[in-house]
């Protein structure tokens, strides 16, 4: 449970590493931080006990065999089901599970795919096994919000389909915005299966998959709780998983398989999915991190989260340059309706012109301020962000092929185009004092232009501003306390 002085006092006792280094570390969606109860906890266990290749039967096996079911078990119980209507199947990553889905979903030319275009690559990648297999390929659009722009209408206009599957994230990795649950349900109704990309929301908020009753959710726990990294999951209904059709087998898979008689039997329900040896020595740290979260509960760390992220976009949008014109632009939603502890950005010279990411990105990280810079593996999201034309960018992206980089496209797309953006996503750890911290050091962009920011020799951004100069430009944000 939180114990006395709250979330301050957790991190001093779990997250002391932070102020230690002086560092502000705003890239939770990225990674978690790992409390170092968790670690040790883990540490001890590993020091203590003997666990061998869960697929052998002697004593140190059925212990690793205990430490699985226990973890599944475990993850079931945080997401409000139990191994009587859902399956855990362990794996690498959010990515993997996806992927699980992808080359085993009965794709055809009647049973197609519907995308939001605001997904994680790890989802945009089926569309690949969808139409390997002929099915069609539809993606639902966004709006100036970056929410999706009448998906309902959308899914009503694809109920000829015999089947699909609808694939979008609880909530997006690149903007933070919250994307309506109710989808799941209005997309059973035309009897289509639902993947739930759950990896960004389910750090900071519940999630309950009896009430959002997804066919298929995939996370990774290292998002968050930080540890242990390598190791994701896919949960799904059990009649959703019975469906899918294995395109392979593997060790720890089949029942049997036979080289004389070319035949095989895949196991059923999660052991048919996790290919070789799970990763059981890191899955034996789940319990522990879940419980973590429950013991800060859930709603806490989502008032929190809400709160912080509230006061972080209000100070990026208070900034301005002496001519008040804005310092900060912000990519999503300008308030918190629908939206989680993740923002958007890019800084603006005094002529409005935007400062490429990977300067303010290295400026930011000299001040130990970290946040991700780039379109975090999500192109739809970034595409309506910066408002793409297609046509241009289908003509840069042909002429780059393989000699493709972010910086080549945005020499193709010229200085008015912003390719990529700065995120600064909320964590249990952060506090205001990290705020403040990242807002001084965006302040050192006031009153430049984007002609005076030139790259020095050693890739750093110049000229530097001038230690006289960092003093006129200390910033102590109103909106920050």
């Amino acid at each position: 449970m939180l114990r006395s002085g709250g979330f301050e006092a957790l991190r001093q006792r779990e997250f002391a590493r932070l102020d230690a280094q002086g560092a502000v570390y705003l890239d939770y969606t990225g990674a978690g931080l790992a409390p170092s109860s968790l670690v040790e906890a883990h540490r001890a266990a590993l020091e203590h006990g003997v666990f061998g290749n869960p697929h052998s039967a002697h004593a140190a096996s059925r212990r690793s065999t205990v430490l699985l079911d226990d973890a599944r078990e475990a993850v079931l119980a945080f997401f409000g089901v139990n191994a009587s209507t859902h399956a855990v199947c362990f794996t690498a990553n959010a990515t993997a599970a996806a992927k699980l889905v992808a080359e085993s979903y009965a794709f055809d030319d009647c049973h197609g795919l519907l995308l939001s275009a605001d997904n994680h690559n790890s989802l945009n990648g089926i569309r690949e096994y969808a139409r390997r297999a002929g099915a069609p390929v539809c993606y639902a659009s966004l709006d100036d919000e970056l929410r999706l722009d009448e998906p309902v209408g959308l899914l009503g206009a694809k109920s000829g389909w015999k089947g699909a599957l609808v694939a979008f994230p609880a909530q997006s990795n690149f903007s933070g915005v919250r994307h309506p649950l109710s989808l799941v349900g209005e997309s059973h109704a035309l009897g289509f299966d639902v993947l739930l990309d759950a990896a960004a929301f389910v750090p900071t908020c519940a999630l309950d998959l009896q009430a959002c009753a997804a066919d298929f959710v995939i996370l990774s726990f290292y998002k968050m709780f930080g540890y242990p990294t390598g190791v994701g999951a896919l949960i799904a209904k059990r009649d959703a998983l019975a469906r899918l059709r294995r395109p392979w087998f593997a060790g720890g898979t089949v029942a049997f398989a036979s080289v004389q008689n070319d035949r095989h039997a895949l196991r059923s329900t999660h052991e048919g999915f996790e290919d070789g040896t799970p990763n059981f020595l890191a899955v034996s740290a789940i319990p522990a991190g879940l419980a973590f979260l429950r013991g800060l509960r859930l709603d806490a760390i989502a008032t929190r989260v809400h709160a912080l992220t509230e006061t972080l976009l209000l100070s990026l949008q208070s900034l301005r340059h002496s001519n008040g014109a804005p310092l900060i632009t912000i990519y999503g939603p300008r308030d918190m309706r629908d939206r989680g502890g993740i923002i958007a950005f890019n800084v603006l010279d005094v002529d409005g012109a935007s400062v490429p990411y990977e300067w303010v990105e290295q400026e930011l990280s000299d001040h130990d301020v970290f946040v991700r810079g780039g379109c975090f593996c999500n192109p739809g999201a970034a595409e309506a962000a910066f408002h793409f034309d297609r046509d241009a960018t289908a003509r840069c992206l042909a002429t780059l092929a393989h000699t493709f980089t972010v910086e080549r496209l945005a020499e193709c797309l010229g200085p008015a185009v912003a390719v990529g953006a700065l995120r600064a996503s909320i964590g249990v750890p952060t506090n205001r004092r990290d705020l403040a911290r990242a807002i001084s050091a965006l302040v050192e962009f006031r009153d430049y232009r984007r002609t005076q920011l030139a790259r020095s020799t050693n890739g750093a951004v110049g000229p530097r501003v001038a230690a006289r100069e960092r003093a006129q430009l200390r910033f102590e944000p109103t909106l920050i306390r």
